[in-house]
């Protein structure tokens, strides 16, 4: 590797703001030891203030100075950069005009190779499909909620109403009645799923964890006290806030899981299985796994592949099935409403 293109490399990887002993370091490059302490000592003539650690736990480290070093990118982080900051559309952070002039005045002082390759990744950021756009969120709620959850300090903020009804696979149960007065709650992570901002934090009121819309909270100052943090059931507020959207309070799964034979090919299915499992029978038939929050939604789900089913289970699923046929033959017989167009 060469040595400009192996510091950049160096330089990536203590950016990431941890210390790395000089056995890892000098394994991710592939050199010596001693061409480690050489690329370190170039780093620190640049203007880069990497620390060297000593003892057992010892390493490189990069701190913060008060000088600005020459901005240098490797191939992969250039790409990453175009691909974040033309993607900001999508975060409905309200940064669409600041990402477009940060990206504009970073190409400027790129070198002309890297410049190139960013000109060469142009593309569009769509929302997520179906349903309506996520709301756009002010860019200072975010730091201000990010910086609560940074500090551990307690959140106090009024939560406005739902503007349109709730979808229950966007919106968490416990995310949709509104308060008279201030919210107070130990935030605990800021999620972005789909397009759209939520908060995890830890209600007082209620004693229990909830998931806040972001777009319907107006934060208030000045914060409040310092707290401990809580652990989040699960120990990850990811899997957690993605199992409770699915409707479940313990693990990232649907609560209602079944599994039918459908008279379709598996290469019909599966591009519209979601996070369903296929199984191929046959030229013409294939079983389907697959789960929703209701036994109702999931077998009205499973209808919308417009073929015969059979061999349904679990005996729910069916008793979903005849709900469903009951109701729609009733509608089917119903009379028209005058005026309509048929």
């Amino acid at each position: 590797m060469a040595t400009t293109s192996r510091m950049l490399q160096l330089l990536s990887l203590l950016q990431v703001h941890r210390t790395w002993s000089g056995d890892e370091l000098a394994g991710r490059l592939e050199i010596s030891h001693r061409t480690l302490r050489r690329d370190v000592d170039r780093l620190r003539e640049l203007g880069y203030r990497v620390r060297s650690v000593k003892g057992p736990d010892g390493g490189y480290r990069l701190e913060a100075g008060a000088e600005l070093p020459p901005l240098l990118f490797d191939d992969e982080q250039a790409v990453a950069l175009a691909v974040a900051l033309q993607s900001a559309g999508s975060t409905g952070a309200g940064i669409e005009e600041g990402a477009a002039r940060a990206l504009a005045t970073v190409r400027q002082v790129l070198p002309s190779r890297l410049r190139h390759r960013l000109d060469a990744l142009q593309f569009s950021a769509m929302p997520r499909s179906g349903g309506a756009a996520a709301p756009a969120v002010s860019p200072e709620v975010l730091l201000s909620l990010s910086a609560a959850v940074r500090a551990r300090q307690v959140l106090r903020f009024d939560y406005a109403p739902a503007q349109e009804p709730p979808a229950r696979a966007d919106e968490p149960r416990q995310d949709r009645a509104p308060d008279a007065g201030p919210r107070r709650v130990e935030p605990h992570h800021l999620l972005n799923v789909a397009g759209r901002w939520y908060l995890l934090a830890w209600d007082l009121q209620r004693q229990d964890w909830r998931i806040f819309r972001v777009d319907r909270m107006r934060p208030r100052s000045p914060a409040g006290p310092r707290f401990e943090l809580r652990d989040v059931p699960g120990g990850d507020a990811r899997r957690f806030v993605a199992a409770r959207f699915k409707g479940s309070d313990t693990t990232d799964a649907w609560p209602c899981r079944g599994t039918v034979v459908l008279n379709l090919p598996a290469t019909a299915v599966q591009p519209f299985a979601g996070d369903g499992t296929v199984e191929d029978l046959g030229p013409a038939r294939c079983r389907l796994d697959a789960g929703s929050w209701s036994w109702t939604a999931l077998a009205a789900s499973l209808g919308r592949f417009d073929a015969d089913v059979e061999h349904v289970e679990p005996p729910q699923l069916a008793a979903a099935f005849g709900q469903l046929a009951q109701r729609f033959a009733a509608a089917a017989s119903s009379p028209a409403v005058p005026g309509s167009v048929g």
